[in-house]
């Protein structure tokens, strides 16, 4: 059992792996996200080119002169350069997910990212799945568990009330829910997120 949840949880990492420009955009709007700090290293160099690829083609001339802008404030002294930095970040963070077809709701502070999507982030700088996939499987692990415990526990005594039967009822379709999710989504379509079936057509209790 040990192998097939691992060999789940490696197919489930590696399908994020994948799909990265939906994983950013789940922390895109954090001050340590990946958006800010190519735009950080961007007005440094002087470069609006590397900032592109998180916009729309459409809106690629408008982050490009607001990034010409940005740099001719960013010159005239250090409150002058928080300000319009912390402008420009706002700008391009919102017209990116507006893109994604996102709200924009302002720049969270750093640190407020998912530990699972920092410590995917971690091992693209790493170049190491190894301790993303060693959080994933211990988290999948664990609630599977939890779920297959309070099942067994509650079917002990499903017959014995009504109101004992539906506690076992619940925890059945949130035990079995669980894990179709989990296997629905290691199984989809490399660079695909799985859409649920159309109503009538998902799996039911």
């Amino acid at each position: 059992m040990k192998s097939g949840l691992l060999l789940l949880t490696v197919l489930t990492v590696c399908l994020e792996v994948l799909i990265l420009p939906g994983l950013a955009a789940a922390h895109c709007d954090t001050l340590d996200g990946p958006v800010v700090i190519t735009a950080k290293a961007a007005l440094e160099r002087g470069d609006v080119t590397p900032l592109l690829k998180w916009v729309k083609k459409e809106n690629e001339s408008e982050i490009s002169e607001l990034f010409k802008k940005t740099l001719v404030v960013r010159s005239k002294g250090a409150e002058a350069k928080e300000l319009a930095d912390m402008y420009f970040f706002e700008t391009l963070v919102r017209i990116h997910r507006a893109g994604e077809g996102a709200p924009y709701t302002g720049l969270k502070p750093a640190g407020t990212v998912e530990p699972s999507v920092a410590a995917a982030d971690r091992a693209l700088e790493s170049g190491s799945s190894e301790d993303l996939v060693k959080l994933v499987n211990e988290a999948a692990a664990k609630g599977i568990c939890e779920r297959f415990a309070r099942v067994v526990e509650a079917r002990k005594h499903a017959d014995y009330t009504v109101e004992a039967g539906r506690a076992f009822v619940a925890a059945y379709v949130d035990f079995t829910h669980y894990v179709e999710r989990l296997h629905m989504d290691a199984v989809a379509g490399s660079g695909h997120i799985h859409e649920p079936a159309p109503p009538g057509e998902q799996h039911k209790h």
